[in-house]
């Protein structure tokens, strides 16, 4: 365990409705399952909010001196379209919408998901579980269950939940109306049965489909996350997480399994977190509603990816966040500031030895540190908190270097190799290139030189009606202007 770490760590527990102490499995390792996406179409900010979140997590374990091993699955397989049980496989619909190979689509929306994944400087996790790469276990899974816990339809083999004690504690639902999302399917026992595995209608073919006891067809979207997950991590393991909306279907179905299959009352995962919506002004996001954000958005709009990171961490992963292009610019404007300010404390590091004694005020700074971060993931005061040792005066640079690094490697901002430049994005409107601003600013300067100062005015009226803002006096002289 980290020996600068002194809190224990405390996690909201979704299952109990408390916080509680994290006692891991195995002593000194964290065994963690993220629920990834399903490829059928580019991720929205909300669903990278997840995944911002699990990496806090994951930082703050390693933090912690935890031997991590993090899973994400990515479901390219098995998922429909209402997130129950009823209508098409969503890569099915996908592909057949498209014309297109659904093995092409799934590569096409997996890479750029993982793209997502790069641009938040979100750490790789030790294992990517791709659905369809587990299919033989899901069906062995599903065969050592069946005969005391399914039963089949003709539209496929089904999980009955009045056969597990406290189906849906997890999403407090206390009646079948609590599962109100799950469709009614002709010869259902209870409303909140779901599918194990999926026959393939007779006289359809499916471009993913596989033999069965119960005929060809796929598995349920549920059944992927019990099998990768025990595969890979064992069971009981330490934390599983998701979305919020994962807590009151996906979840409480991955459990039944887990109890069905282990034989136990125990969920399959010690701890179960999930992190709250981002909301736009109009609401929850929603892609099915085709009002979704995607991140290349963002971009092209001419904001780093890492504001976007930034803003999600200046609030606590289980409230709500609401989205704006406001705040979202604000959260830039403060990365700036940061990264101006770690450039300051870099450059007075040159030629430093750390020789003196460690000073007080760090190693109060280090304890609020530890205090926030062991309540439940707090980073809300951990950015003030960085800001602060930012502008601390009198206390040795490379002390102050050692405790930034330490932040960084929890917030994962990239602080140490971020500049100010990289936050320069180019929008994706923009009609000049970074040469010819470069050369018109040199032109500029002569004319100023030459004290003409109206044709210096020109250019830079110029330039700003191209979307520049010059900054006199700065060694990076310029940036684009950000239209929202």
């Amino acid at each position: 365990m980290n020996e600068n770490t002194s809190h224990p760590l405390k996690l909201f527990n979704s299952l109990t409705r408390t916080l509680e102490p994290f006692v891991p499995v195995h002593e000194g390792e964290a065994r963690v399952y993220t629920c990834g996406p399903t490829v059928y179409n580019y991720p929205h900010i909300g669903n990278m909010r997840a995944y911002v979140f699990a990496d806090l997590l994951g930082r703050t374990l390693s933090w912690k001196g935890y031997q991590l091993t993090h899973v994400i699955n990515i479901t390219d397989v098995g998922h429909l379209t209402d997130d129950a049980d009823d209508g098409e496989d969503k890569l099915e619909k996908a592909a057949a919408e498209r014309a297109q190979s659904i093995w092409d689509i799934a590569k096409h929306y997996t890479e750029a998901y993982w793209e997502d994944i790069k641009a938040l400087n979100i750490r790789q996790p030790a294992h990517w579980s791709i659905a369809t790469d587990y299919v033989p276990q899901m069906i062995d899974y599903a065969k050592g269950i069946a005969e005391k816990h399914c039963y089949e339809l003709d539209s496929g083999l089904y999980f009955d939940v009045s056969t597990i004690a406290d189906y849906g504690s997890l999403a407090r639902a206390a009646t079948e109306d609590g599962e109100g999302r799950i469709d009614a399917v002709e010869g259902k026992r209870n409303a909140a049965d779901f599918a194990i595995w999926r026959k393939t209608p007779e006289g359809e073919t499916r471009q993913m489909e596989w033999d069965s006891p119960w005929g060809k067809g796929a598995p349920g979207w549920h059944l992927e996350c019990s099998v990768m997950s025990e595969a890979l991590l064992g069971l009981p393991f330490d934390i599983h997480t998701g979305g919020i909306d994962h807590r009151e279907i996906h979840h409480p179905n991955e459990i039944a399994q887990n109890q069905a299959h282990s034989g136990c009352d125990h969920s399959g995962a010690r701890v179960w977190m999930h992190n709250n919506f981002l909301i736009d002004r109009a609401g929850k996001m929603s892609k099915s509603a085709g009002e979704f954000l995607r991140l290349q958005l963002l971009i092209d709009k001419g904001i780093h990816p890492l504001a976007y990171r930034l803003m999600c961490l200046q609030a606590h992963y289980r409230s709500e966040l609401e989205f704006s292009w406001d705040n979202l610019v604000a959260a830039l404007t403060r990365l700036k500031r940061i990264i101006m300010s770690v450039e300051r404390l870099k450059d007075r590091l040159s030629g430093e030895q750390n020789e003196k004694p460690p000073h007080p005020k760090l190693a109060e700074m280090h304890d609020r540190l530890d205090t926030a971060m062991s309540d439940d993931l707090n980073s809300c005061p951990v950015i003030p908190l960085l800001e602060e040792l930012l502008s601390l005066k009198k206390v040795d640079p490379v002390q102050r270097m050692a405790l930034l690094q330490e932040i960084d490697l929890i917030l994962g901002l990239d602080l140490e190799t971020l500049t100010r430049a990289d936050l320069r994005v180019r929008p994706k409107a923009a009609t000049i290139t970074e040469k010819e601003i470069e050369q018109k600013l040199d032109l500029r300067q002569q004319a100023k030189t030459d004290k003409d100062f109206a044709a210096a005015d020109t250019i830079r009226d110029e330039l700003i009606a191209q979307g520049i803002e010059l900054m006199d006096g700065d060694p990076l002289r310029w940036e684009w202007s950000i239209s929202i």
